[in-house]
């Protein structure tokens, strides 16, 4: 079958699965180039609140194809780079939910969600160096915000493989799930987020991604937002709150 990326939307919660089995999901150039404009369209659905990025079959991805680097190699992590920072970018919550490899150009998108599941026996690293290619400095600073200086280097330099027990110890990772439960807790954990405040959500992405020239703005969502007012009542009239906030459309 074709490499691609398949998409559906359900319950407010968009999956996006990266689709190439025969070559354990690795990326190619063209679906380096798609995930962008996917993301764009997702963004702008009002009915999407949550984004899960995940892999066909039993791994995540295993990378970028590497026939694709023979040709222009700077030209392939250019691509690699544009869709990571798309991913970052997005502006609703996302988790990538793991198993198998997540490798390569696979870390490099398991890093950019805001959050990562990882099935037990799944296997982690970030490879450059066995290919004599200087890793990109976002995706760097990027891997340094989530595991700290000394993991990344102990990543960058060797290129070796962890497990997922490791990658949660480092920080890689948020949770490590058994076999056969990863599905069940990623719906679980999607349904709670996309019950809560987008509002809140949003503002916390920008400060937690370190936005620092945005705090007035947000201060004038909270006001006219009326969901700190709904979120209170329902509290104390013990029901769901309804938020009706939503994350505006990017011009």
């Amino acid at each position: 079958m074709k490499p691609r990326l398949d998409h559906q939307v359900s319950s407010a919660v968009a999956t996006v699965v990266i689709g190439n089995p025969a070559k354990r999901n690795a990326m190619t150039a063209a679906m380096w180039r798609a995930l962008p404009p996917l993301l764009d369209g997702l963004a702008a659905d009002p009915a999407v609140r949550v984004l899960v990025l995940t892999g066909e079959g039993g791994t995540f991805c295993a990378g970028a194809d590497i026939s694709t680097l023979q040709g222009s190699p700077a030209e392939a992590q250019s691509l690699a780079v544009a869709a990571e920072e798309a991913l970052a970018a997005f502006p609703k919550p996302t988790l990538a939910a793991v198993r198998g490899h997540c490798v390569g150009g696979g870390s490099q998108l398991a890093a950019a969600c805001d959050l990562r599941f990882a099935e037990e026996g799944a296997l982690f690293g970030v490879t450059p160096a066995k290919l004599g290619i200087v890793y990109p400095a976002a995706s760097t600073r990027r891997l340094v915000s989530l595991v700290g200086p000394a993991a990344t280097k102990y990543l960058l330099f060797s290129g070796e493989l962890i497990d997922a027990e490791r990658a949660l110890r480092t920080g890689l990772v948020d949770e490590v799930l058994p076999e056969g439960e990863l599905d069940k807790r990623v719906a679980e954990f999607t349904r709670i987020l996309a019950a809560r405040s987008q509002l809140t959500q949003a503002a916390a992405k920008e400060f937690a991604n370190g936005r620092t020239d945005r705090d007035g703005h947000w201060a004038e969502q909270a006001r006219g937002s009326g969901d700190t007012a709904e979120g209170v009542a329902a509290f104390l009239e013990r029901r769901r709150p309804r938020f009706t906030w939503a994350v505006p459309p990017r011009g």
